[in-house]
């Protein structure tokens, strides 16, 4: 019987340190997070206004369409990126990919972009608010009834959730990419790394 050995070469199946249970489950969540407000977006592609009291945006059908598919198709393409920042291949770069695989990528190429993410969407957050309860004079468009009118501010409502999750789990990922202490898995606090 032969016992097989791990390639030193091949990059390793988990990530440097561990990833608190918190943040694995906050990064599966965010796909769910986004579908809601992608599906309902789809509509209005076909000049049904889910309620909205306004003309539709006027474009060609052709223009309308891929627009509202687009922006939900990358709604949710950056969701699953989100999965990066608990995920190997958020710390090095997969073995696949020619002349690059294999290497460490640095804690900051991950971090700026998606503390910008998660700024750009908390600001979104901040509007949701003023605009859903008509705070300082802001306010929404106008619905037909409150019934759209909760299903809107429902289904935006846990889109807005997104931009401080994504902070919550960039801090956790700088957390676990710095040197010096780790994370337990589950949030237990901070553990002296070998």
């Amino acid at each position: 019987m032969t016992v097989r050995t791990k390639d030193p070469t091949a990059p390793a199946a988990r990530t440097e340190r561990p990833v608190p249970l918190w943040a694995e489950r906050v990064a599966r969540l965010m796909p769910l997070l986004a579908l809601p407000v992608c599906l309902w977006r789809l509509p209005i592609g076909f000049d049904f206004q889910m309620g909205m009291d306004m003309p539709p945006m006027g474009w060609a059908r052709w223009a309308s369409v891929a627009y509202v598919v687009t922006l939900s198709v990358l709604s949710e393409a950056f969701a699953l990126l989100c999965r990066g920042l608990v995920r190997p291949w958020g710390e090095v770069v997969p073995a696949w990919v020619p002349r690059l695989g294999g290497r460490r990528i640095p804690p900051f190429m991950v971090m700026v972009p998606a503390t910008f993410a998660g700024l750009f969407f908390t600001a979104l957050l901040v509007d949701w608010v003023l605009c859903t309860f008509h705070i300082a004079g802001f306010s929404d468009v106008p619905y037909t009834n409150a019934g759209w009118r909760l299903l809107a501010t429902t289904v935006s409502g846990l889109f807005v959730l997104w931009g401080p999750l994504v902070l919550a789990l960039t801090y956790a990922y700088y957390r676990r990419r710095r040197g010096g202490t780790t994370s337990v898995p589950g949030g237990l606090g901070p553990v002296q790394s070998p």
